[in-house]
């Protein structure tokens, strides 16, 4: 793309990349003296923004959530900005050239484009190894699994979940309670559920982030919907392979840590996720495929300047949303103070500029609902009751926050 605009990409339509754009075009390009030179382009594979979290229940049935709540149309949430300011391409990042501050991107069409970036923001995310739980393209393609596995589930006598993380438990949790209800109050543990669902974890207890007696009571919540939990059980292999992945409704034979196996007539691996930063040179990247994020500034100090990463592509924290949004403002004040040292109609004036710091906030927080009722969490290092992990994030998995962040309205004055 050639011309004598300065274009500030967004690579991401998720929790990051959204609110960062917002951010900016409210608080950054405004204040730059020849606004009309710049444009904000976001870059995301789907036209709609997802809320993510609500996935181990959505993949059940379109009822759980009202779908114009769920997705939420990327054009729609950012027309409140002036003509020409903002841009939205669909499509996908296939290569990132740091180094000529180019970025190529194959649309949704086949078409390949290419924009010369003058900031770039990585916010591309991770992708989660089942299409159930996650954006692997568009909406229409996660719809489409939802739908294939909505069709196999009434006929599924055995379902087996991979991963102790909160997504497997939340998925187990949920697939346990749809499809065998739950024990009375004074029953441990369901007796002959309908169908058997099994969680299995490689780690020596199911969800590692939270407190000992926490996990301990989450495994109870799953005993109660009919959920087996085998745990310091790796899966070592699938057969057929691309059960669960590329075949979502395949039956599947897994051969455990040990040589054991286990069959199931369907398959969900929620086993972590891989970072969507295979478009960028693996001299930025660290070991376990995320981009080298400076833990203070969130800038990618290697790829040159104003160049920035957030959300679970970036190193600086540990993926969750809550640090997304602690992120948002300090990447925000340091992609602006860089865009005014750099506008050469500043002067000097904005060289004084002081770098905001992030901090990542170590303290126990997660919330994990297992079932429509019942859950497990902690938060900024407090234990949590049930009933608030329910009213928090149970009743809808975040649902009720996220028209403010869509919006920008979360945004709308500079923090």
């Amino acid at each position: 793309m050639a011309s004598s605009r300065k274009y500030i990409v967004v690579i991401g339509g998720s929790y990051g990349g959204v609110s960062v754009a917002h951010y900016l075009l409210k608080h950054a390009l405004p204040q730059l003296t020849t606004t009309e030179s710049y444009q904000l382009v976001m870059v995301s594979t789907a036209s709609k923004i997802l809320c993510r979290p609500a996935c181990p229940r959505a993949l059940i049935s379109d009822a759980m959530f009202d779908q114009d709540k769920l997705f939420v149309d990327i054009v729609e949430v950012f027309k409140q900005y002036p003509n020409n300011s903002f841009r939205f391409v669909q499509g996908t990042a296939t290569k990132l050239d740091h180094t000529e501050r180019r970025l190529l991107i194959q649309l949704a069409d086949g078409v390949e484009e290419s924009i010369d970036f003058h900031a770039l923001v990585i916010a591309t995310g991770a992708s989660t190894p089942s299409p159930l739980l996650g954006l692997h393209g568009s909406e229409d393609s996660l719809k489409a699994s939802w739908r294939t596995f909505r069709q196999a589930l009434p006929n599924a006598r055995s379902i087996v979940v991979g991963g102790g993380g909160p997504a497997g438990v939340e998925t187990a949790g949920e697939l346990g309670e749809f499809l065998n209800g739950r024990a009375g109050w004074f029953s441990s543990a369901l007796i002959n559920p309908k169908v058997t669902i099994t969680l299995i974890t490689a780690g020596p207890r199911i969800l590692p982030i939270l407190r000992a007696d926490l996990a301990g009571k989450a495994e109870k919540y799953l005993s109660k919907v009919g959920v087996t939990v085998v745990k310091k059980t790796r899966i070592e292999s699938i057969s057929p392979m691309g059960a669960g992945t590329d075949n979502i409704s395949s039956n599947a034979e897994l051969t455990l840590q040990g040589g054991g196996t286990i069959k199931a007539d369907l398959y969900v691996p929620a086993t972590g996720t891989r970072p969507n930063t295979s478009f960028i040179d693996r001299s930025l990247l660290a070991a376990d495929g995320r981009v080298v994020t400076n833990a203070s500034t969130l800038r990618v100090d290697q790829a040159g300047e104003r160049i920035y990463a957030i959300g679970d592509a970036g190193s600086y924290s540990r993926p969750a949303v809550h640090m997304i949004l602690d992120a948002v403002p300090v990447l925000c004040a340091n992609i602006k103070a860089d865009l005014l040292r750099a506008s050469s109609e500043t002067g000097n004036t904005a060289v004084n500029i002081q770098d905001r710091t992030f901090k990542e906030d170590t303290r126990e927080s997660q919330l994990v609902p297992i079932g429509k009722s019942k859950g497990v969490g902690a938060m900024m290092g407090y234990r949590l009751p049930s009933f608030l992990v329910w009213l928090v994030k149970g009743r809808d998995y975040w649902l009720w926050t996220t028209s403010r962040l869509w919006s920008g309205k979360q945004w709308s004055s500079e923090s």
